[in-house]
């Protein structure tokens, strides 16, 4: 298969690995015939671990975003602690 490497070719043509990476896609590395790890663009990785929502959205959505939670921080002095 064309994005199928072997580790040993993979190593030694890594440039090109990276390239092929770049331009076509995800590239698959084998180790013992067996597939062991893959190689992404950067563009790929970011839309991989890109949040689907904002985190705006995400509290906005929440069950919680009805609730009257009282976030008023307490003005008195702090207790001394020793340490």
């Amino acid at each position: 298969m064309e994005n199928y490497w072997q580790l040993q070719y993979a190593k030694n043509k890594f440039s090109s690995l990276v390239d092929k990476a770049q331009q076509n896609g995800p590239q698959f590395v084998t180790k013992h015939g067996k597939e062991a790890v893959v190689v992404l663009s950067i563009n790929e990785y970011r839309k991989l671990v890109k949040p689907k929502t904002s985190l705006v959205n995400f509290f906005h959505n929440s069950p919680l975003a009805q609730e009257n939670i009282d976030l008023a921080r307490s003005k008195e002095i702090p207790r001394d602690v020793e340490l």
